[in-house]
């Protein structure tokens, strides 16, 4: 099919199949963009949970480091989170505020998926739009005198293209959404995976601070005690 056929098949169907052609731009477009940012964040999470499981102390500039690995993606909004809190929260406000961290980064994982929902919806609709409409001009054909009836058979033939390119849109659509919609489920498990891992870790080393703490007199008395003070 060359350029000029295709503009005739075009131009039959009222301009839908320009519309659809532009709709598999997009989704493609979506596609693609939501796969590379859903991969870097996917490898962040992995990444951050092999640190959490290596660290033997978290600190403000320990936690802080590892943000800066994970720039602009929501791993690094969380280990920035704790950063701040370290020491100076509970246990519950921490997971609370962690928590917050990722409903707010919710919204940036899934953007643009509605574009995709509505194109897999819509997509079909234009086509069988575009497909009535080749029809018409197909049937004006038997107005005219002197034309064979075969000729509307060719036109009804062309006008079907138009639905069966809104059927090919909506199929890539329609598996590419919902790949890309278990992705988002499993990158946001992920993402409250980092958080549970970064409050026991915290809720831990505070535990052992504070132990050391109340430890420290008692090993002092002990030590002059054994001096005869």
């Amino acid at each position: 099919m060359n350029i000029a056929h295709f503009t005739d098949l075009a131009n039959d169907s009222g301009g839908v199949l320009y519309v659809i052609a532009v709709m598999l731009f997009v989704a493609l477009t979506i596609i693609v963009e939501r796969f590379w940012y859903m991969h870097r964040v996917a490898g962040s999470g992995q990444v951050a949970l092999e640190q959490l499981d290596h660290l033997t102390t978290l600190n403000a500039t320990t936690l802080a480091s590892c943000a800066e690995q994970f720039d602009g993606l929501p791993t690094s909004r969380l280990f920035e989170t704790a950063a701040r809190l370290v020491g100076k929260a509970s246990r519950e406000e921490l997971g609370a505020c962690l928590d917050e961290v990722i409903m707010r980064e919710a919204p940036r994982i899934d953007r643009f998926l509605w574009v995709l929902d509505t194109i897999v919806t819509l997509a079909p609709l234009l086509g069988l739009f575009g497909t009535i409409l080749g029809m018409f001009n197909a049937f004006q054909v038997l107005s005219n005198p002197g034309n064979a009836p075969t000729q509307v058979t060719g036109g009804v033939a062309e006008a079907l293209i138009a639905t069966a390119s809104g059927l090919f849109v909506a199929m890539i659509g329609l598996v590419f959404f919902n790949g890309l919609h278990n992705r988002v489920r499993s990158i946001v498990h992920q993402l409250e995976t980092v958080k549970t891992a970064l409050v026991n870790r915290l809720a831990r080393t505070s535990q052992e601070g504070s132990k050391a703490v109340r430890e420290a007199p008692r090993a002092a008395a002990g030590q002059l005690a054994s001096q005869g003070v």
